[in-house]
């Protein structure tokens, strides 16, 4: 038997959620009810008329054949016609549009295409996990600008560019973010597409959250600044907007060369997504946008409701301006205990499941993200029992040993 590691493997820590997981899976094998705020998956069906072109699609016999790498022409046309309807930008659906098989696809692959080993990424920290390792596995060198800690995006990205040897080959962007729920400006984009394009890096932008907002203005597009295509590809999803994950559909939009790259590899390794499944994505971005206000409003509710439970449970959470996650400080009795073992201790004392912040980087230690992914009524009975998490002295004590334990 030969034994030896694999290179890209040794460079994936195991993954920070499994743990929280076997503890979620053995919880309810012995019958405990687990309210579950731990993954970003959407528990409300898709909308009829999606479902309803799905249907039609694939009694045809000609949609079962291999389908196009890049999309299908309609399905491309459609996303082309979203960003002007939405963000007034014009996109070329046969050079500046890629379909993806979601968002996450599509970067690890684009970070396939245009990385060398030893090139340099810039990416966010916190932030979403294919965000670093799509890069990592693809043979780069991250260099993290810690957020959520103080200072000017703009002055920590300046910094790292000019520590870094080689100069960084690209910059990854994700607002809203995913976890931090941060939302930025459009005056943001222009700053750092300014500095980017002086300094030759190109720009991901992750924009998988663009109708999920709630108290301000929609989100912007980085294509809406000028010349930002010059050197940016901007990534979206159906996932969210539709309640559609499990269809796996996804976009990379903008840079030219960037989608060729993206294409070029893409075309190696799959024939894109069932056509039927094109198709009705395709219906899903022409077809009526009421599903998309609907959905947007019950992420809404769920958000005022576990908000306000946690403050009437004592746990001061900023209420998120956009997402499906709320990012929670761990409160102060519990804050040397770290994201990992605060989280196990909410699941085996109040039966509630989050996600550790150190899943998304090491400037993510000291919170934890709660999905909206319950209904009112489970949130509700959450922050309950969260209340009486906070008063149990058991807990209190159990919490105390398990920090001396780790010092």
């Amino acid at each position: 038997m030969i034994d030896q590691e694999f290179h890209k493997i040794k460079r994936l820590p195991p993954y920070v959620f499994a743990e929280v997981n076997a503890m979620k899976a053995a919880a309810r094998a012995g019958g405990d009810d687990i309210i579950d705020f731990g993954m970003g998956n959407p528990d409300q069906p898709t909308p009829r008329h999606i479902v309803d072109k799905l249907i039609e699609a694939v009694q045809n016999p000609r949609t079962h054949r291999y389908s196009n790498s890049r999309g299908i022409p309609g399905l491309r046309r459609a996303l082309a016609g979203y960003y002007d309807r939405r963000f007034g930008v014009t996109l070329d659906p046969e050079s500046e549009v890629v379909v993806t098989l979601g968002s996450k696809e599509g970067l690890a692959n684009l970070a396939q295409a245009i990385t060398s080993p030893g090139d340099i990424i810039l990416v966010p920290n916190p932030s979403y996990p294919i965000h670093m390792f799509g890069f990592i596995i693809a043979g780069a060198a991250v260099r993290s600008i810690p957020i959520g800690q103080g200072g000017d995006f703009l002055e920590l990205l300046e910094r790292s560019v000019r520590h870094s040897v080689p100069r960084p080959t690209a910059l990854v962007l994700n607002y809203p973010s995913n976890p931090t729920a941060e939302t930025v400006d459009l005056e943001f984009y222009r700053r750092v597409v300014g500095f980017c394009r002086e300094n030759g890096i190109y720009i991901m932008s992750d924009l998988a959250y663009s109708e999920i907002y709630f108290d301000g203005n929609p989100p912007p597009s980085i294509l809406q600044v000028p010349d930002a295509r010059d050197i940016a590809v901007e990534f979206t999803s159906l996932s969210k907007s539709y309640n559609m994950p499990g269809w796996r559909i996804g976009f990379a939009a903008g840079n030219a060369r960037l989608c060729a790259a993206l294409a070029r590899v893409k075309s190696y390794l799959d024939y894109g997504a069932f056509t039927p499944i094109q198709v009705a994505a395709t219906a899903a971005l022409n077809g009526p946008q009421d599903c998309v206000a609907d959905i947007r409003t019950l992420y809404r509710e769920r958000r005022d409701t576990l908000i306000d439970g946690l403050a009437a449970a004592g746990w001061d959470v900023p209420s998120p301006e956009a997402t499906m996650f709320a990012w929670a400080p761990i409160p102060n009795p519990f804050a040397d205990l770290g994201s990992l073992e605060f989280s196990k201790l909410l699941l085996k004392h109040a039966k509630v499941a989050v996600s550790p912040g150190i899943g998304f980087g090491e400037y993510g230690d000291g919170h934890v993200r709660l999905g909206l992914v319950e209904n009112r009524q489970r949130i509700r009975q959450a922050t309950k029992n969260i209340k009486a998490f906070f008063a149990n002295p058991e807990v209190i004590s159990e919490a105390e040993s398990i920090s001396a334990a780790a010092q």
